[in-house]
């Protein structure tokens, strides 16, 4: 075959390849009247795309087995009719991802799942501009085996979670299955948690950037390693490193718990990783003459290091920057930091960190009203490290030096509509930067 031919066979190829994709329509009135009906009979195919209509609310308990590929992902997208998504609601799982990789699931309102709202055991999965509300136990849960890289974009996770053990958004990788996955959280608003803790993630790598935690039963953030009693055989805690990067965030602790985040272990599964911790707004409301500790460190861990973020607490009690009574290093003590602003009250400082700032207030807009950006004067104005680099001896991999976009302001917000932060130099400290630094904000004018 000669090349001219060669070149109109592939193109043949690859114009039958997109018209073997299919679009479903589900909903009142349409040829599925819900997504079980259209499971029962239809065997999605890579790059098949599936419409459910809004306004409507359909059973729960929607198990999806059929996989996409990474050219041709599966997408099940929920379409607004009058301005509301469609509400999937009820059963034990109100929907599962039962080894269905390249899936994306998008513009759905999920809730009231017994057990789980949403499953996941599978790879390759994009969870994208969802409403995962009022989940009595987990709100979203991957499994220890068989599940591998998610993003979880542009959505919003509230009132779920119960005790100590079930959590608003509990996810994990298999790092038999799916060496190498990464959990990429970006642009979402995580609230209001009814019991565990906001986040508790035991992947191998973790990219936790740009959203807006606030109200855990217990840590907004739990950054730990693999259950060992519920890997695959093969697994041991030798075989990876699980490493995480928390930039950007703005994390709000309004509870009675005494720690905001704990990092390394909960004493089943320790991570002996390396934490990246930049750019962040950390701010203690709850916990009144409490004594509230930021960073727990517990179990098996190699590094922490914290750059450019703003540490507050508004009510008066006992503040402790790092408890490390629990903590096992892996490689003696590695702690490094730079230009945190942190309350005059701290105690327990890293002696480690350099440049650090403090007094009575950070000079936030109006905190009173959630707006922590930095008012004119703000000691946090451009007191930033321009180049907040790991330490060379244990450098963390793949860093995003400083963020490149803002968080949302307690709010869902659209797909595409994260506000870029401005590139200033030196950066101004915190997840958030001054009104006049950017055109349009989530506040108004």
């Amino acid at each position: 075959m000669n090349g001219v031919a060669a070149a109109f066979v592939a193109c043949l190829l690859a114009v039958g390849g997109d018209a073997a994709a299919a679009t479903y329509a589900v909903g009142p009135g349409r040829p599925y009247a819900s997504l079980q009906v259209l499971l029962a009979g239809v065997n999605l195919q890579p790059g098949d795309l599936v419409e459910v209509d809004g306004n409507a609310t359909y059973a729960g308990g929607v198990i999806l087995r059929d996989s996409g590929s990474a050219a041709l992902p599966i997408t099940i997208r929920g379409l607004r009719v009058n301005g509301l998504r469609p509400i999937l609601s009820g059963a034990a799982n109100t929907i599962e991802f039962r080894q269905s990789n390249h899936v994306v699931f998008e513009g759905f309102e999920v809730t009231g799942g017994t057990s789980r709202c949403v499953f996941v055991p599978a790879a390759f999965i994009t969870l994208r501009d969802l409403l995962v509300r009022d989940c009595p136990q987990m709100g979203i849960l991957s499994a220890d085996q068989m599940s591998g890289s998610i993003t979880l974009e542009y959505s919003e996770i509230r009132s779920s979670g119960s005790g100590e053990g079930r959590h608003a958004l509990y996810l994990q990788s298999d790092e038999v299955a799916y060496p190498g996955a990464v959990l990429r959280m970006r642009h979402n608003y995580v609230h209001s948690g009814t019991g565990g803790n906001l986040l508790k993630s035991r992947f191998e790598r973790a990219e936790i950037h740009y959203n807006w935690f606030e109200g855990a039963f217990y840590h907004e953030l739990e950054l730990i390693g693999p259950d060992p009693f519920e890997q695959q055989p093969g697994w041991s805690v030798d075989l990876k490193r699980e490493d995480s990067e928390v930039l950007g965030n703005v994390i709000v602790h309004s509870g009675t718990f005494g720690a905001v985040m704990r990092f390394g272990g909960d004493g089943t599964g320790e991570s002996r990783g390396r934490y990246r911790f930049v750019n962040n707004t950390v701010v203690v409301n709850g916990s009144a003459g409490n004594s509230v500790t930021v960073f727990r460190l517990f179990s098996g861990i190699e590094s922490v290091e914290a750059h450019n973020n703003v540490i507050w607490r508004s009510s008066a009690g006992t503040f402790n920057i790092e408890r490390t009574v629990e903590a096992e290093w892996v490689a003696g003590r590695r702690v490094a930091g730079s230009n945190n602003w942190i309350s005059a009250s701290s105690a327990v400082v890293p002696a480690e960190w350099t440049g650090t700032l403090g007094g009575t207030s950070p000079g936030f807009a109006d905190a009173a009203a959630w707006d922590y950006r930095p008012a004119a004067g703000s000691p946090l104005l451009a007191a930033g490290n321009a180049n907040p680099v790991s330490p060379p001896a244990w450098p963390f991999p793949s860093a995003t030096l400083l963020p490149a976009f803002l968080p949302p302001i307690r709010q869902a917000i659209a797909p595409g509509t994260a506000l870029s932060r401005p590139v200033q130099m030196p950066p101004t400290i915190g997840a958030v930067v001054e009104r006049d630094a950017i055109f349009a904000d989530g506040f108004g004018p």
